[in-house]
């Protein structure tokens, strides 16, 4: 595959990172990535990584509650936020992420159903680490990378804190009104410490640059006019050498239900809106309690000790409709479905929508040794393991969707460090999954092929490995790369629930090929450059999969998508340079450039463009921080979204994305102890229909992005 722009990508020189690390190179050091399962400093690690510290974060914050867009503002290669409750599509270097709390998985490998994205409210969050690139570090799910939210941690003072923050659109509407605060304490006593939050936020609707309420997406999820909570608890005691820490995270996210979509006309540019008019089914929500028990211990005959129990219980119920492909003959006269129409060929239709529940279990068990006998050798290696239960049903008939499915996973890890001569970090390591998915015999819905399907018990093993180095050419420069291997499932629900996935008289679910695992090698270039006067990074990335898995819309107008098993092939450009500007200013721009093709025609050869469900755009994102010697601070930051065109193998273009320019602005100012803000989104007031919805998006899903908002917060400790 031929890569395009990476000249210009390298001339320029930009992107992951912005304010990633401080100018003297000391500070990098103590900056540890727990997700590297080794907590190395940044400087050690032979891949990309982006660290967005709560100071960052809190800047985000100032115009912004939504963590993908914070994430696409400061880690430019995911995808754009569809500005929804699903967080279907969003990829990171053009593959699915794994997305973590405090380590524990978020993302469900055997039904996805994208709404691994919204599971913590932002006040929770101390700070995001974001490793990018497949790699199996923390097991299945990482094509992409890992995006792990660290929670926060008890100060060691009795403090509380408490915020609160409105957000009106630019045409002043009460219902596009936003409101949130939380509250959260932290103190300690001589046998335990503890911090608690809660934190409620109620979304107005949402409108666009000509001040239009923006589609409402009523199947897969919206986050306008919606309310969400979160109690979030952490409490931890010190032994000798040792800790021991519990974490609990409940959040639910639900949609009010007082709004239906109008349709679109993508072809007359006609976007989907929104009416008033309360929606005839139960809206959709999401309510996720994440639990993990650590402990850790500095000195177990020399050897750190990490070992984490977790639970993650999650339930996503999907809008309704009065779809064709959930009539069943058997449910004529039934009193639990609603008649909503005719279809083409006279039968009945009903209203429906499905729920998806998961309940994983988990341990990670690692020790890791340093410099073992002054040798420069470092080792962790440890055990993994991991259950995950998923079912996919109906809300209102009580039919299985997608059957029961039990996924039960053993890995054992090792990684080793070698620090060969001076400056030089030699690392390796390798990692066994071995995974049992558990189904059985059931039939698809009448509208899926009406299939009786034998179950099964089929079994997968991979063993992956990962290579790289690391050489500091001088204190201020290095240079780095890496080979690391990533290992997932197909999203499993849908090729169970899809009767064309199986043929012949007697379907078996071990005779599908599409269940098969996703391995995806991931090869990466680096250099870093931290000076006294700017700081610069840049990484050239190419991501292959002999059989990946492709989100391809299945084209009746629900939403939903079937998977392809192709080969495909992803090559990246990431880059940013950061300028220190006197004591008070921080200039910098960052860039991500890449482009994915696929085969098309099974010839082992990759012919098509990734469309833009499965690679995000290209972009450049410009800021400008300045802090003023009262201690007031502003910061600008510009999003460049590049034009592409998305070609077939016969190099005509099936598909296009118009390129836009948004621009935000805010300033905190101390107030008395606290912190006033003010942060203003899309500032131009720029006219644009969303990433997704272009590439992707139907008629019923062609949405407008969000127009001009202002938010005013306020930040009080005491």
């Amino acid at each position: 595959m031929q890569f395009k722009n990476s000249i210009i990508a390298l001339s320029i020189a930009t992107a992951i990172a912005p304010n990633l690390v401080v100018a003297q190179d000391s500070d990098i050091e103590v900056i540890t990535v727990t997700a590297s399962r080794m907590d190395k400093p940044v400087s050690a690690i032979p891949n990309t990584v982006t660290i967005i510290d709560q100071e960052q974060l809190n800047e985000q914050l100032r115009t912004t509650q939504d963590l993908s867009t914070i994430i696409g503002n400061l880690a430019p290669s995911f995808s754009p936020s569809r500005q929804k409750m699903s967080n279907t599509g969003e990829t990171l270097r053009g593959r699915t992420p794994l997305i973590m709390i405090d380590g524990v998985p978020q993302s469900n490998p055997l039904r996805s159903g994208g709404r691994s994205g919204q599971t913590i409210d932002p006040a929770m969050i101390e700070r995001i680490e974001i490793i990018h690139g497949a790699n199996a570090m923390h097991g299945l799910g990482a094509q992409g990378g890992i995006i792990n939210y660290i929670t926060k941690k008890p100060s060691g003072d009795n403090e509380h804190h408490v915020n609160f923050d409105v957000t009106v659109p630019n045409n002043l509407d009460s219902d596009g009104i936003s409101f949130g605060t939380s509250y959260s304490f932290s103190g300690e006593s001589d046998s335990l410490d503890m911090i608690g939050a809660v934190s409620y936020r109620n979304n107005g609707v949402y409108y666009d640059a000509n001040d239009e309420i923006i589609g409402v997406d009523t199947t897969q999820g919206e986050s306008m006019d919606s309310q969400s909570m979160d109690f979030f608890i952490k409490l931890g005691h010190n032994f000798d050498n040792s800790r021991l820490e519990l974490m609990v995270n409940h959040y639910n996210m639900e949609n009010n239900g007082d709004y239906m979509a109008v349709k679109g006309d993508k072809e007359n540019d006609i976007p989907t809106g929104a009416i008033k008019q309360e929606q005839p089914w139960d809206a959709a929500n999401n309510q996720v309690t994440t639990t993990s028990l650590t402990y850790t211990h500095e000195d177990i005959a020399g050897q750190q000790l990490n070992l984490q129990f977790f639970n993650q219980n999650f339930e996503a119920v999907y809008g309704g409709g009065c779809w064709s492909d959930f009539y069943d003959p058997s449910m004529e006269g039934s009193d639990q479905v609603t008649l909503c129409g005719t279809g083409t060929n006279g039968e009945s239709l009903y209203y429906e929508q499905s729920r998806n529940k998961s309940v994983k279990w988990g341990m990670k068990a690692s020790l890791m040794a340093n410099n073992i006998a002054d040798s420069g050798v470092s080792i962790a290696y440890g055990l993994d393991l991991f259950r995950d239960t998923t079912e996919q049903d109906m809300v209102m008939s009580g039919v299985s969707w997608v059957p029961e499915s039990t996924y039960d996973n053993i890995a054992p890890f090792a990684q080793l460090d070698y620090d060969l001569i001076e400056n030089l970090t030699l690392s390796g390591g390798v990692r066994y999954e071995y995974a049992k998915l558990n189904v059985d015999d059931y039939k698809t819905m009448y509208g899926y092929g009406n299939k009786y399907v034998e179950g099964g018990s089929p079994d997968f093993n991979e063993t992956l490995f990962n290579i790289g180095a690391s050489y500091k050419i001088t204190p201020a420069l290095r240079v780095y790369t890496s080979f690391n291997q990533g290992f997932g499932m197909p999203d499993v629900g849908r090729v169970l629930r899809d009767g064309d996935n199986f043929q012949g008289p007697n379907p078996s679910i071990e005779d599908t090929l599409a269940l098969d695992p996703i391995v995806t090698d991931n090869i990466e270039f680096g250099a870093d450059y931290q000076g006294e006067y700017f700081t610069s990074k840049i990484a050239y990335y190419r991501s292959s999969s002999d059989y990946g898995a492709r989100m391809v819309d299945k084209g009746d107008g629900s939403g939903s998508f079937v998977i392809k098993r192709e080969k495909s092939l992803i090559e990246g450009i990431e880059a940013s340079v950061t300028a220190y500007i006197g004591d008070n200013d921080d200039v910098g721009v960052n860039l991500a450039i890449q482009n994915g093709e696929y085969d098309s025609n099974g010839d082992q050869s990759v012919d098509t463009d990734l469309d833009g469900a499965n690679i995000s755009p290209n972009r450049i994102n410009l800021f400008w921080n300045h802090n003023f010697d009262n201690d007031i601070s502003t910061r600008i930051q510009a999003n460049f979204y590049m034009d592409k065109d998305f070609k077939d193998e016969n190099n005509n273009v099936y598909a296009n994305f118009d390129g836009y320019t948004t621009v935000d602005a805010s300033i905190a100012i101390p107030v008395y102890s606290g912190t006033l803000s003010i942060g203003i989104q899309n500032l131009l007031n720029e006219d644009y229909y969303t990433y997704y919805s272009q590439t992707v998006g139907k008629d019923t899903r062609y949405f407008k992005g969000m127009g001009r908002t202002a938010t005013v917060g306020f930040s009080l400790p005491f």
